[in-house]
């Protein structure tokens, strides 16, 4: 139901086509004022970029090597949580590259040379570089949402804040790359939706799994305690 919900709220959005009303608040002929501040560049973009992939390489040491709340879940909830991100990020990463759409600053009435065409307009160039849709810089954040799901059977309260984090991140970010003409609005709630909707995904995949690893896991010691008998 969250699910459908958010969806529902992400498209609401398109809709209403606030895009470009939004973007006009941070841009206007000229290109957008805050593209090279320093901060949104360093900080926002490149550095949270590569702590984004020093978490994921965390998640992925933690399956063998947990630490804090982590150690409090088994095994295989900490491969799920690795996972998720790990394929939420490709999620992101495979539908970006297969975008025709292009970014805000890309745009003539921000001082570029392409012309404004819906992300859902598949197939239609809009003269820019496209590969803008949806945000992959929101990603580094909002990838860890799976998370959640992973943590909420056994921890509850790690895994309402460890969704909080996750989704303040991707919106933060989404919003630094919103105001430098990077993304629109609906690139960063898409990809949210996207990297929540894989968490789900992941989720329901390694439950129906989890029961036969754990019997597999078991059986060796099974075979021997009858072989011993």
């Amino acid at each position: 139901m969250w699910t459908l919900a958010l969806l529902v709220g992400v498209a609401a959005w398109d809709v209403l086509g606030q895009d470009l009303t939004l973007a006009h608040a941070f841009g206007d002929s000229t290109g957008f004022p805050w593209r090279d501040q320093w901060f949104f560049v360093h900080v926002l973009h490149e550095g949270a970029r590569r702590l984004g992939w020093v978490l994921v390489l965390l998640l992925a040491l933690s399956v063998w090597w947990p630490r804090g709340v982590l150690r409090r879940i088994d095994a295989s909830e900490r491969l799920q949580m690795a996972l998720s991100a790990l394929l939420a990020l490709a999620v992101v990463s495979i539908a970006k590259n297969l975008s025709a759409t292009s970014c805000p600053w890309d745009l003539s009435e921000f001082g570029g040379v392409a012309r404004y065409a819906s992300h859902w307009a598949w197939g239609v160039l809009d003269g820019g570089g496209g590969r803008c849709f949806p945000a992959g810089h929101a990603s580094a954040g909002f990838a860890f949402v799976g998370g959640y799901f992973a943590l909420r059977r056994k921890q509850p309260t790690a895994a309402r804040w460890w969704l909080s984090g996750s989704l303040l991140a991707g919106l933060i970010l989404g919003l630094a790359q919103q105001v430098r003409g990077a993304h629109f609005m609906s690139h960063t709630l898409w990809t949210g939706w996207l990297c929540w909707t894989t968490g789900w995904l992941c989720d329901l995949a390694m439950s129906s799994l989890r029961p036969r690893l754990q019997f597999s896991h078991s059986l060796p010691a099974e075979e021997s305690s009858h072989a011993a008998s």
